[in-house]
């Protein structure tokens, strides 16, 4: 792909359109935020990205902007892409200056770009979104937490997915033109409709012998397309063979199982949540800033990772975008074991000393209730960014959803700021509202006199 356009100048004046900036409210969030982020430095460290050839890809602003809005407002590409087209204020923030009357890119642009820039690339939207609440946000006392990203995939249950690895095998035999010994497709229906209800006293014997012929017959479906299957078609469809073969032979002991043909990524976590008591999908560690509360560092993992070996890995990241360490990371007590990482020094709740004081009992305890605050941002992350549900392929896609999430939950949260700092009366406005009360207090006679069109008069004859 060759290197992107440039987007167009918003203070040029255009002789037959008006300008955006003229039409639109300064005080929006999403205007004033425009402005805020510095878009040049992001081109300047995403250009390495493009090459020399080809036809000039989209502007950088553009596809990165889309991507934050999708995340903004929890949106697909297929969604954002509509929206755009009708919001003024979405177009002025991708860095158009004019109103545009078409799309202006397809939504399988976004795949590309998100594969361009990779993990990499993703951080350095993640520091953007920082660095437009200030420096100061970078605050040497952290805490840190893990959370489940889960998966765009069903409920994984042996019947669904006997059934679905029938599914792969079907289309993998239309797609080369054999010509199955028996498919099963209507016996299959009929064994799934057998596990209905397959928990309830009187059908779980039915359904267990439904499961049982179930997986006899994919069995018997993949070994018949293995012998049809040419050299080169085995090549092919090796990956996806192989995986169902897998899933035929993994027992419910078993460790690193697949549940889904997929996603096999995929990983079976238990939270100690009433529920869901599971999760699938992939851990992910965050960072987020003790007062301030703004994501300064998120990483996922593959599989089921013990807390405290996350932590190292996301310092190292935090390090690497910040250029600095934290001193102090707060942390649960599912971090146990790991008490100094580097220069940073890793506080988890526990009984005081015996000989502390009052003040030193107090302090321990309001450091560790303050840990509790990140809780609420990962159910805003989850429930209005994205994180709750990820439909991006692969362990990138992963990584990739979780850093636009952390990026949106940023800039989500600088825009309440400056809203309530714009609904908020301004200094000089309370300081003149407090001299009108204590000149009230002081001399309340002279102020109803000057206040009453009555009085006025009698001064103004006096």
């Amino acid at each position: 792909m060759a290197k992107p356009a440039k987007h167009p100048n918003q203070s040029q004046q255009n002789f037959l359109y008006p300008l955006l900036k003229d039409q639109l409210n300064p005080k929006h969030p999403l205007y004033v935020l425009a402005g805020k982020l510095d878009w040049a430095r992001l081109e300047s460290e995403l250009l390495p990205y493009y090459s020399d050839q080809g036809r000039p890809a989209k502007p950088i602003r553009l596809m990165a902007g889309l991507m934050l809005l999708k995340q903004l407002d929890n949106l697909g590409d297929e969604t954002v892409v509509a929206k755009w087209l009708e919001n003024p204020y979405y177009q002025f923030f991708c860095g158009m200056d004019v109103f545009q009357w078409h799309v202006p890119v397809d939504p399988s642009d976004f795949v590309y770009f998100r594969k361009r820039l990779g993990q990499e690339g993703m951080e350095r939207i993640l520091k953007l979104s920082v660095d437009v609440h200030g420096e100061e946000v970078v605050e040497n006392q952290v805490v840190a937490d893990t959370t489940v990203q889960d998966k765009a995939i069903r409920f994984p249950t042996d019947a669904r997915l006997y059934h679905r690895c029938l599914e792969y095998l079907w289309r993998i035999a239309k797609q080369e033109g054999i010509s199955l010994k028996q498919s099963y497709k209507q016996v299959a229906k009929k064994l799934m409709w057998a596990q209905f209800k397959a928990d309830h006293p009187r059908r779980k014997k039915q359904a267990k012998k439904a499961l049982k012929a179930l997986k006899v017959r994919t069995g018997r479906v993949l070994r018949d397309l293995q012998r049809q299957l040419g050299p080169q078609a085995q090549q092919r469809h090796a990956e996806i063979l192989d995986r169902i073969g897998a899933v035929l032979v993994q027992q419910k002991s078993d460790k690193n199982k697949i549940y889904s043909i997929h996603a096999p990524e995929v990983a079976c976590i238990a939270k100690g949540k009433a529920f869901p008591k599971y999760e699938f999908g992939s851990k992910v560690s965050l960072i987020v800033g003790r007062e301030r509360g703004v994501v300064l560092a998120a990483k996922a993992f593959e599989g089921n990772p013990y807390d405290g070996d996350t932590l190292k890995p996301s310092l190292e990241q935090f390090e690497r975008l910040h250029a600095k360490s934290p001193t102090d990371a707060i942390a649960d007590r599912g971090y146990r074991g790991r008490k100094t990482i580097g220069t940073t020094q890793v506080h988890i709740p526990a009984p005081p000393p015996k000989n502390a004081t009052r003040a030193e009992k107090q302090a321990q305890r309001a450091k560790f209730r303050r840990r509790a605050a990140i809780e609420p941002r990962i159910g805003h992350l989850k429930n209005h960014h994205g994180l709750n549900r990820n439909w991006l392929k692969g362990s990138l896609g992963d990584a990739i959803n979780l850093l636009l999430a952390a990026s949106a939950y940023n800039l989500r949260l600088w825009m309440i700021r400056f809203q309530e700092e714009l609904n908020s009366p301004s200094l000089a406005s309370v300081c003149a509202w407090l001299r009108r009360i204590l000149e009230h207090i002081t001399n309340p006679a002279a102020d109803s006199q000057a206040h009453h069109p009555a009085g006025q008069a009698q001064l103004s004859l006096s």
